[in-house]
């Protein structure tokens, strides 16, 4: 949804809810509760990365201690502007807790679904941002023991690389099939009981659900169900909190069609985020499902 913006003021939301959208935010996004935050300006970072984990080694007593010098690089990480515009009616700006709560319902899912969707199979807005779309596959065809065996295979992949799996971001339709997965005498393959259906863990760690990071296929492309892996490797930054501003008299573009907010006594919110992210991709692997 986009639009031209014109007699825009800006909302002065208390500051518990301000911090509340960016909590939001951060719950309805994988990555942001799987990788590590830091503080990002606006004119971006550079960040030193170290290939590799220092050595330690046993030394006799009054001999010269060993020097572990492990291969240092740098990445830079840029921050780029996540928006959407959302109309509401005006019974909505009659009542100011209303509004705050509709904020903070919709708006932090729009944009922790499009954090995870750009990075786990979309396309980098710029430099300095990386994505995962290229990270190395495992495919599951079906159900069962070849969704196990996709995890293991990743487990395998990134501790060849150097790295140990640490959580999981998987999408819904990864949920349904594990739930789904038996092995060959009928036994639920990730389920020990109904309350854990909704599978909190694999291979002992950490399972985040979103939206965001589901990816349809087509005949030629798998669906990504999901991501494995070492989530020590990626940082994310955000720039500020979240900028909200209002409108009553802009018109928006809605299904190929122009609103009128006015006409139709309606406004819209605008609510954007300056965000970037970095990863080692080689401590990552794609969980896809061949449509074959």
């Amino acid at each position: 949804m986009s639009g031209i913006n014109t007699n825009r003021t800006n909302i002065s939301l208390p500051a518990e809810v301000s911090a509340e959208i960016i909590t939001k935010v951060q719950e309805e996004s994988a990555i942001m509760r799987l990788a590590k935050p830091i503080n990002l300006p606006g004119r971006g970072l550079t960040i030193p990365v170290i290939a590799g984990d220092p050595e330690a080694n046993w030394v006799d007593e009054t001999n010269a201690k060993p020097v572990s010098n492990p291969t240092l690089s740098q990445k830079n990480m840029k921050g780029y502007t996540l928006a959407v515009i959302v109309p509401f009616s005006n019974q909505f700006k009659r009542d100011a807790q209303a509004l705050y709560a509709e904020i903070v319902s919709r708006l932090p899912k729009v944009l922790g679904n499009k954090f995870d969707a750009t990075i786990f199979h979309g396309t980098a807005p710029g430099t300095g941002f990386d994505v995962l779309t290229g990270c190395t596959a495992e495919t599951i065809s079906g159900t069962g023991k070849s969704f196990y065996k996709a995890l293991v295979n990743s487990d395998v992949a990134i501790a060849a690389a150097g790295y140990a799996v640490n959580g999981y971001a998987m999408s819904p339709q990864a949920r349904g099939e594990m739930l789904l997965a038996e092995d060959n005498n009928k036994r639920p393959l990730f389920v020990n009981n109904v309350a854990e259906g909704g599978i909190p863990r694999l291979l002992g760690q950490p399972v985040y659900y979103t939206r965001g990071v589901y990816g349809a296929g087509d005949a030629t492309n798998p669906d990504v169900l999901g991501v494995a892996g070492d989530w020590t490797q990626a940082r994310y930054g955000i720039v500020q909190g979240v900028d909200v501003s209002i409108s009553d008299q802009a018109t928006l573009t809605i299904s190929n069609s122009q609103v009128n907010l006015w006409e139709r006594n309606m406004f819209a919110i605008r609510a954007e985020i300056e965000v970037g992210f970095i990863a080692t991709t080689d401590a990552f692997r794609k969980i896809v499902r061949d449509h074959a």
